[in-house]
């Protein structure tokens, strides 16, 4: 996989960040905005499907309600963002309108997609407005989400993510501040743009922390955890200077900017997908080397016996991360016990749990079709239907 496949791409998923939307002077910047849209109408004239995931309500809704800075207390966040989505989307309605398109608004939440009915639905909603010609514009509902603002995941990253796994996207563009990811901070002497990621390493993942924008709440290393989901969808993804003049146009047509990171061409299922990413996880569980080795190289589930610390609140069939012992995350899976029972019979055998619990319970903690892997052991294919 290469370059080409932007090129080729025919679905794009195009995220944009509020440190581009926001004007110095407070606001939105509408010069910058009238820009994008008509690059996008370029592209959609060309035949390419776009879902234009956009952040700016919290920032259009500062201005709005006449603040000097963005408020700082929860409340205060999102009755911005509800003042705010309503003046961002009647520029965007006007801009596209010029160029006979239709837009239409799309918010979720991380709740929408923890449901596996919910995120189907949200699937055929955008496939059904693309079919129609409509450009769906996709954000985070701010005015009612709470997990993703105490988190800090305003900035949209992760959620085009989600957005590029529901439509089966050829390629993720996430438009920044930051021209891609360097080598060291941008702002030091000698940085140099990379501009290809074969591999997330550690090296990588370490070097993007840091990396944050002033206005938008995300940095590098929310892009580059969004590029460690994407490849698990085996979708592109790639970051680049949002201001630089016509800079979608260069990106398909295959020119050399940005960073790309490049998935192996290992596609997970769109089960898996949603296992991963398509919900937050509920707890973690810390496993012994020999437990991670069981789950990546031998492809085993994950049994009690391996577990050494259990964290968080969550119950039976959550999604809950798996770390070895420093913490380092490397797989996820739906939980076959809850948070309680699930810290009784760590550490234990398989025939001990009855006797522990006092009732029939599942030998394995997280059974194999309903785990998924990161980093450098590629997730094999599965044929399991998705529930309904």
């Amino acid at each position: 996989m290469s370059r080409e496949t932007l090129i080729q791409a025919r679905s794009l998923v195009v995220k944009v960040g509020s440190s581009l939307l926001a004007s110095l002077s407070g606001g939105l910047d509408t010069i910058f905005i009238a820009k994008l849209v008509g690059q996008l109408a370029d592209l959609s004239k060309k035949g390419k499907q776009i879902v234009l995931v956009s952040s700016g309500a919290v920032a259009a809704g500062t201005a709005e309600l006449g603040l000097a800075d963005r408020p700082k207390e929860l409340s205060g966040i999102q009755a911005a963002a509800a003042v705010g989505q309503v003046a961002l989307m009647q520029i965007y309605r006007q801009l596209f309108h010029y160029y006979r398109l239709k837009v239409g608004q799309v918010l979720l939440t991380r709740d929408n997609l923890h449901d596996r009915r919910r995120f189907l639905y949200a699937r055929n909603t955008l496939l059904a407005m693309l079919r129609e010609g409509v450009i769906p514009i996709v954000n985070e509902n701010d005015a009612v989400a709470v997990e993703e603002l105490r988190l800090k995941m305003g900035d949209n990253d992760s959620l085009a993510v989600s957005a590029a796994q529901l439509i089966d996207a050829g390629v993720i563009i996430l438009l920044s501040d930051v021209d891609g990811l360097y080598d060291r901070p941008p702002s030091h002497p000698g940085a140099k743009l990379i501009p290809e990621v074969r591999e997330l390493t550690d090296g990588i993942l370490a070097g993007a922390g840091g990396v944050e924008s002033g206005v938008g709440s995300g940095g590098m290393a929310s892009k580059v955890n969004a590029a460690r989901a994407a490849a698990i969808a085996d979708i592109p993804l790639l970051v680049a200077g949002g201001r630089r003049e016509n800079i979608l146009m260069d990106i398909v047509c295959g020119r050399n900017v940005g960073t790309i990171f490049l998935p192996s061409g290992h596609r997970a299922s769109s089960y898996r997908q949603w296992i991963a990413y398509g919900r937050s996880p509920d707890g973690t569980v810390l496993v012994d080397d020999g437990a991670r080795d069981a789950i990546l190289a031998k492809k085993k589930s994950l049994l009690p016996i391996g577990i050494r610390k259990v964290q968080g609140s969550f119950v039976e069939g959550d999604t809950i991360a798996i770390a070895d012992l420093e913490g380092k995350e490397f797989a996820r899976g739906l939980s076959n016990y809850d948070a309680d029972d699930l810290r009784l019979v760590a550490g234990r055998r398989s025939g001990e749990l009855e006797g522990i619990l006092g009732r029939l319970c599942a030998e394995t903690a997280i059974h194999r079709d309903n785990l998924v892997t990161f980093g450098r052991v590629a997730e094999e294919s599965h044929p399991l239907s998705p529930p309904a």
